[in-house]
């Protein structure tokens, strides 16, 4: 995700670029109202090593004015060695005196790799080299699907935060409330879960912590955990989560038999739920969580 940083700052640098009078990658045309200069069918890009590509920015039209550049039907790419990145938008506006790029409908950036990001609009601060919207987020990387409302990223893009109404699908997950033994036992194969909360959703990829917040549940074939609060360590390279630790009003549906505690922790290697903090456990068939009680 580092790149959707490079991108931006391509986009800032060109806003920056076109407030120079001579302009001999593009085609002029009479302005519109109010703007000091309309450039059509605008192309610049960049080129790094050996002559090789780096990036390039291209657009339909960009009106200067004395302040701002207003970008039209933009089309971004960043080319690196282990990834490409693609960024397009309806529109764009690069302001000069905040130092900011704001893009506007269809936002969509895209890797080679699969990854894609969509939302309605997206900002960039230079000075915070911060991304942010508070629209609608849409986030698919390899096993993993995100959606949320608003969203906060630090300048590296290793700390990123989804402010609200937040849900996570995960495909092909090993997540379970039974042993190993049981599953194989019944033949269990991988299967998805989905993680919901209200957020904020903070996720740490360095450390590869997501912290759920504010009515927290997953939900899987064999049941759900619901809790005011949940911290996630998942294996990026693995595509797997390895512990969920629950905090607060903890409730576990496993079949027909319902957990209650303050805490609980699930380990991902045995499959095994330790529930601490007055754990009652109402039984109403036989099932397979191995949970072990603790004061």
């Amino acid at each position: 995700m580092t790149k959707i940083i490079k991108l931006l700052l391509i986009v800032f640098y060109l806003g920056l670029y076109l407030f120079i009078p001579a302009v001999g990658f593009c085609q002029e045309e009479n302005f519109e109202a109010d703007s000091d200069q309309q450039i059509l069918q605008f192309e610049l890009s960049g080129f790094g090593d050996k002559g090789k590509r780096a990036w390039d920015v291209e657009g339909k039209s960009a009106d200067i004015f004395s302040e701002t550049v207003k970008l039209n039907d933009i089309v971004a790419n960043v080319y690196g060695e282990e990834d490409n990145v693609n960024l397009t938008a309806d529109s764009g506006v690069y302001n000069k005196a905040q130092g900011s790029v704001h893009l506007q409908d269809n936002v969509v950036v895209t890797t080679e790799s699969g990854a894609k990001l969509v939302t309605d609009s997206l900002d960039w601060q230079q000075q915070t080299q911060q991304v942010s919207t508070k629209d609608n987020v849409d986030i698919v990387k390899q096993n993993i699907k995100v959606v949320g409302k608003g969203i906060e990223a630090e300048p590296n893009l290793k700390k990123v935060k989804l402010n609200e109404e937040v849900k996570v699908d995960i495909e092909n997950s090993d997540f379970s409330f039974s042993s190993e033994e049981e599953d194989k036992a019944q033949g269990e194969d991988k299967e998805p879960i989905t993680i919901t909360c209200d957020g904020p959703l903070n996720v740490d990829y360095e450390n590869q912590i997501a912290v759920f917040n504010n009515n927290v549940k997953v939900t899987h074939s064999q049941g759900s955990m619901q809790a005011d609060k949940m911290i996630i360590h998942f294996d990026m390279k693995g595509k797997s989560i390895e512990r969920v630790e629950s905090h607060g009003n903890v409730k576990i549906l496993n079949g027909e038999n319902i957990t209650y505690s303050q805490e609980a922790i699930y380990t991902a290697k045995d499959k095994k739920v330790v529930l601490t903090g007055r754990p009652r456990l109402v039984i109403y068939s036989s099932g397979g969580l191995d949970a072990s009680f603790g004061n």
